[in-house]
């Protein structure tokens, strides 16, 4: 008897170091899975962003080989996020106004179709999201749009914008496009009103950054910005690490 029950109680062992055996080798396989596929998103984050960085720098050296020589004259500033900064006071618009003035209309006769000349190439068809240009205003208040001097300029800055963008649309080179190149510009095309919630110093820095006085003939000027799909990608990818 003693026997018996000496043999079902190690029967029993066996059966439950079995499946102690089984659930370890299930987990073993769950961990491995779950390793393989941190490693595979990784490969991919790496992926978006080695793409992210070479589409900027390919695209920051094209427009500084085309545009070098005429920047300095027109004193234009490319930075390395691909904005490009028209502060030069003398061209742009009075304070207050939203009107392009001579000289500006003619760097813009020589600017726009070059500039897009570059974007346009099939390369970057499906690199870019967005083409903003942007106006920004002075500090000083704009009474004529709205009692709210922030929101006066909201309005003042988003004239500007739209009369850089219209002036572009009326232009020979625009009127030549293609319906179907017409229609990438229109779905990249944004004019955004900034207001002077980004104005610049002495130096041409964000005062919001360099906490130096604002120059508002500095500050009273139109951006270029181009937002690449890589920028979608990695806000994308921040907010999947961030869960």
């Amino acid at each position: 008897m003693a026997l018996g029950k000496s043999n079902s109680n190690e029967s029993n062992w066996i059966s439950f170091s079995d499946i102690m055996t089984g659930l370890m080798v299930i987990f073993m396989f769950i961990a491995i899975s779950y390793i393989v596929e941190v490693q595979k998103k990784q490969q991919e984050r790496d992926i978006i962003f080695e793409e992210f960085k070479a589409t900027k720098e390919q695209l920051f050296a094209e427009l500084e080989k085309e545009f070098k020589d005429d920047f300095k004259d027109w004193e234009v500033e490319l930075d390395k996020d691909l904005s490009i900064k028209f502060t030069n006071p003398d061209v742009l618009f009075q304070s207050g106004k939203s009107e392009i003035r001579p000289n500006f209309a003619s760097i813009l006769n020589e600017f726009l179709p070059r500039y897009f000349e570059i974007l346009l190439q099939n390369k970057y068809t499906d690199k870019i999201a967005e083409i903003r240009i942007e106006g920004h205003t002075d500090a000083v208040p704009a009474p004529q749009y709205d009692s709210d001097p922030y929101i006066g300029n909201v309005k003042l800055s988003q004239l500007r914008s739209a009369e850089v963008l219209k002036y572009f649309r009326g232009m020979p080179y625009y009127e030549q496009l293609s319906d179907s190149t017409e229609q990438q510009l229109q779905f990249w095309l944004t004019a955004n009103g900034l207001s002077y919630g980004r104005t610049l110093d002495s130096s041409k820095e964000l005062t919001a950054i360099s906490g130096n006085p604002i120059d508002n003939d500095f500050s009273r000027r139109v951006e270029f910005r181009i937002i690449t799909t890589s920028e979608n990608l990695v806000e994308r990818v921040l907010k999947e690490i961030g869960k």
